[in-house]
């Protein structure tokens, strides 16, 4: 792996990991305002970012690179509503889509084919990411200021749950 793919990974590791903190902090906004499915939810995204974030930390290790950790920037900790939430969650999920499709294009242009190979779980996962976001999004800007509406949504998505991994070793 070339030097520039390590740095490169290594940014995305990081910005894997700040995703999770700014999940963490919106999962607090929501349970600061007694929405505890809406930061149940977010609650289980944390942990897949975090999942995220130790696969760019696995792969790098398993190239031969160097895994360089950096200073997390503090995210935003107040919001205006639910809504005002997913929009900068889905804003910041096409954000993590663009550094993807740039780190497919740097492995293309390094003739880095284990990376092209790699990213492609992330490239697929970033759909899924977009319309997960983009769906729930929708669905507050339907129901407003709706108490009864955001309260069912509320339950609906306080069923998702986290998923641990099991080690197959």
């Amino acid at each position: 792996m070339t030097e520039r793919m390590e740095d490169a990974l290594n940014k995305q590791l990081n910005a894997e990991l700040y995703s999770a903190y700014m999940y963490l902090s919106m999962t607090a906004w929501f349970e600061s305002v007694n929405l505890t499915g809406f930061a149940s939810w977010m609650k289980t995204q944390v942990v897949e970012e975090i999942e995220h974030g130790m696969k760019f930390y696995d792969f790098i290790n398993d190239r031969g690179g160097r895994v360089t950790l950096m200073p997390i920037e503090g995210p935003p900790t107040d919001w205006d509503s639910p809504v005002d939430v997913y929009e900068a969650a889905f804003k910041h999920e096409q954000y993590v889509t663009s550094l993807i499709n740039d780190l497919v294009n740097l492995a293309i242009e390094e003739k880095d084919h284990a990376t092209q190979i790699f990213l492609q779980w992330f490239v697929t996962e970033q759909v899924e990411e977009e319309a997960s976001f983009g769906a729930i999004l929708e669905r507050l800007r339907m129901i407003g200021e709706a108490p009864s509406p955001l309260f069912m949504m509320d339950r609906e998505l306080g069923q998702r749950k986290v998923s641990v991994p099991t080690s197959t070793s």
